[in-house]
């Protein structure tokens, strides 16, 4: 690992999305989602090079949903990529209840498996970084358009959302191959990614191919539509950022809550203390 042989564009989309969160203070609380797959082994690459520059204290962390046999092999490769680069590791294995729509019940259980081990590892201040990158954005903002879905629907996979982070949401797909065959990072492939039986899967190799072909800029002019779209205020007045606060706040009643309404007015909820 030479600083001299990692490709410089995906190492500074890194830096940068990192450098805006750093805590100058001391070391910054970092945890990486690692699946396994190209994108996630090569951020954790990056921030890997980048741990001493900028002060890192590195977690990553491996979910296993329950639903693939192959998922524990998977798991281990990470954590022996973990074990030889000297980053904390944890394993997390989810048994998901019965129900429809198994990619988003594994999501969910997923992001909350994630900010479990985050938060018991590192604490309440830690960071999570997702391994996203502009075409994921791009995926996404057809996959909405598809389905159909508002103007602020469309504003997707944002690089940063309160303390989770996504270092390569200014990245291409071409850039994170690059950087894995540069290094020789290892990686797994997950089949359903190429299932045609997932909508997802069909977007990503028949739909975006195609759209390039027809214009290549598409993927820039798809996630500027997403970034516009975060912009966009409501009749209230809230900007994404604060209606996203207050859709946090009412799923749990401690977070504090600071948001500026029209008129002057302003809504505010302290975080809670201990009693003394």
């Amino acid at each position: 690992m030479t600083g001299s042989s990692h490709p410089k564009a995906l190492l500074t989309f890194v830096r940068n999305a990192l450098g805006k969160v750093r805590d100058p203070a001391g070391p910054t609380a970092l945890s990486v989602a690692v699946s396994g797959g190209a994108d996630s082994m090569a951020l954790l690459h990056c921030c890997i090079l980048l741990r001493e520059q900028l002060q890192l204290q590195l977690l990553a962390v491996a979910v296993d949903h329950g639903l693939r046999p192959e998922a524990q092999a998977e798991v281990r490769q990470v954590a022996e990529f973990c074990g030889a680069h000297a980053v904390d590791f944890v394993a997390c294995r989810l048994q998901l209840p019965a129900g429809g729509n198994v990619h988003a019940r594994a999501r969910e259980a997923r992001y909350r498996a994630l900010w479990a081990s985050a938060h018991a590892k590192l604490g309440a201040a830690a960071f999570l970084a997702t391994a996203h990158h502009k075409d994921d954005r791009a995926e996404t903002v057809l996959l909405r358009l598809l389905r159909g879905t508002s103007l602020e629907g469309l504003s997707v996979l944002p690089p940063q959302t309160e303390r989770l982070l996504r270092p390569l949401s200014m990245a291409r797909r071409a850039d994170v191959e690059l950087h894995v065959a540069r290094h020789h990072i290892p990686y797994v492939s997950d089949p359903s990614n190429a299932d045609p039986r997932y909508l997802r899967s069909r977007v990503r190799h028949e739909l975006l191919p195609l759209l390039v072909e027809l214009g290549p800029g598409i993927v820039e002019h798809l996630t500027h539509l997403a970034d516009e779209a975060q912009q966009l205020p409501e009749p209230l007045g809230l900007s994404h950022e604060h209606r996203q606060q207050l859709r946090l706040a009412l799923r749990d009643i401690k977070r504090p809550v600071d948001v500026r309404l029209s008129g002057g007015l302003r809504l505010v909820r302290a975080p809670e203390t201990d009693p003394k």
